[in-house]
Parts: structure tokens; C-alpha cells; sequence
């Protein structure tokens, strides 16, 4: 089963996707699938296999693994353009370039990124460690997790995580989009009777039916929010405050873990 990703140009729409609904489709099966265009009124728009939309590449199977490729080439070009730039900066103003130019495009989307796979998550994983390297000095071999903690850096992982935490509070405090709100419901707002759950702002997971449904922001936001202590999850607590409690609390737990 498939649905169409039309990209749109600003006059009409120029290429489409197949996207496979049903992710359990194999690369054979879908080599199999021979639609080159499909007739749209009076335009004859092209199927590609992948397609880019507002910066995030997006493949027929939904792995991700083109875009993880597209932010890698990017990453690691543009750091070795900026090795011998950071040579006559101050750390600071080297810190600022490399966030700008390599943190910013990590965390572009990249909630998108949730739950794939550890090969795809490792590879996103090098890019922030050849960056935090470049600007401490450390050498391959070291340890990378003090080197991120030095530079207050959180691990791919946890922005991805950070990034849906973010999304749901905003949603709760009625500051999302009506789209990613009207996806996350408090389990005191539901029908039925009281739990403990009820009373300390968890949110009700949606049951899903295949991989895409577990990482869609509706079951993903809600399993990270969940897992968060209750006073991050404090009704009053703003926006400002949640974010740095929240950052600081992850690193004390992945410190902790160490």
C-alpha cells in the first residue's frame, strides 16, 4: 500500500514519491513497482524515490538513511572547510561558527529521526563528535561523552528526545500548532476513572499498528514525555525554566550512567 508525496515547485508540482505504507515491503518488492509518471490534470508529474521537503530527504521506505547520508556529506564537508578557519578565531567564536554551521543542521528535523536505526543514529552520532573534536582538540581515540559534556553538548539521541519533550509542552501549554497539539491528550482529560497517572500531567499513548506509527509525533512525544520526572512536568513551569531543567537533567543522568 503507498501514499503520494507530490513536491511542489512554485507553479505546479514537478516530481512525486511512493511512499511505502507498508514498511515490511522488501527492496525487492519495491523494485518491482514500475510507475515512472503519473498524469495530474494537464501535467505529467515524475516519480522519484526520494524527495526533499523543507530540507529534510525523505525515502520511499521512510528509513531515513538518505537524509542521514545528505547531513553527513554535509557535516564532514563543511568541518574540514572550517579547521583552518577555527585556527585564528577565539574558542568562543569558533564554537559559535561550528554551532551555526553543524549543531543548527543537526537539529534540523530532527524529530523526524526518532527511532531509527542504531547503524543510521551512529553515523549522525560522528558528525557532533568530529565537531566537538575540532573544537577541543581531542583526539580519536579519547572518550567523546566529557568531550560533549565540556561543550554542553547533549548527544544526538537526547536533542531528538529534547526536541519532542520541547514540542509536547508546547502543545499542553496550548503554544503549538493546532496540527501537533490536537495529537497529545492528558490521561486526567480522558474518560474513565482516576489513576495515579491522572494527577501528575502523563499523556495517553496511542496504540499503533507498524514502525511509522511508533515513531509519529503522537506516540513518540507521549513516550518521552512519560518517561520525564514529574516536576518537568509541572503545569506552571514556563517554557525557558523547562527547557534548562530539562537539559540539565539529562546530563545529570547520562553523567550518573557513566
Amino acid at each position: 500500500m503507498f501514499s503520494v508525496l507530490l513536491t511542489v515547485s512554485t507553479t505546479s508540482a514537478t516530481a512525486c514519491q511512493l511512499v511505502g505504507l507498508d514498511l515490511t515491503l522488501s527492496n525487492r518488492q519495491l523494485s518491482q513497482i514500475t510507475i515512472s509518471v503519473i498524469p495530474l490534470q494537464s501535467a505529467i508529474v515524475r516519480v522519484s524515490k526520494v524527495a526533499r521537503d523543507l530540507g529534510f530527504v525523505l525515502d520511499c521506505k521512510l528509513s531515513m538513511s538518505e537524509h542521514v547520508s545528505a547531513l553527513c556529506r554535509y557535516g564532514f564537508y563543511h568541518l574540514r572547510q572550517l579547521r583552518p578557519v577555527t585556527r585564528s578565531l577565539t574558542p568562543a567564536a569558533a564554537q559559535t561558527v561550528v554551532q551555526a554551521f553543524i549543531s543548527c543542521r543537526l537539529d534540523h528535523c530532527n524529530s523526524l529521526l526518532y527511532d531509527i536505526s542504531e547503524n543510521l543514529m551512529r553515523r549522525v552520532q560522528s558528525a557532533q563528535n568530529a565537531a566537538a573534536r575540532l573544537l577541543t582538540g581531542a583526539r580519536r581515540r579519547d572518550h567523546i561523552s566529557p568531550v560533549l559534556r565540556r561543550l554542553h553538548w547533549l548527544p544526538v539521541r537526547r536533542r531528538i528526545d529534547f526536541k519532542l519533550a520541547c514540542l509536547v509542552h508546547l502543545s499542553l501549554a496550548g503554544q503549538a500548532p493546532h496540527y501537533l497539539a490536537e495529537d497529545i491528550h492528558l490521561v486526567a482529560a480522558g474518560p474513565g476513572r482516576q489513576l495515579r497517572s491522572s494527577t501528575d500531567r502523563s499523556s495517553s499513548v496511542p496504540r499503533t499498528y507498524s514502525t511509522s506509527g511508533d515513531r509519529s509525533f503522537a506516540a513518540a512525544g507521549t513516550r518521552v514525555w512519560n518517561s520525564l520526572p514529574s516536576n518537568l512536568r509541572y503545569e506552571k513551569l514556563s517554557f525557558r525554566s523547562f527547557r534548562r531543567l530539562l537539559k540539565t537533567h539529562w546530563f545529570t543522568a547520562d553523567h550518573s550512567a557513566m
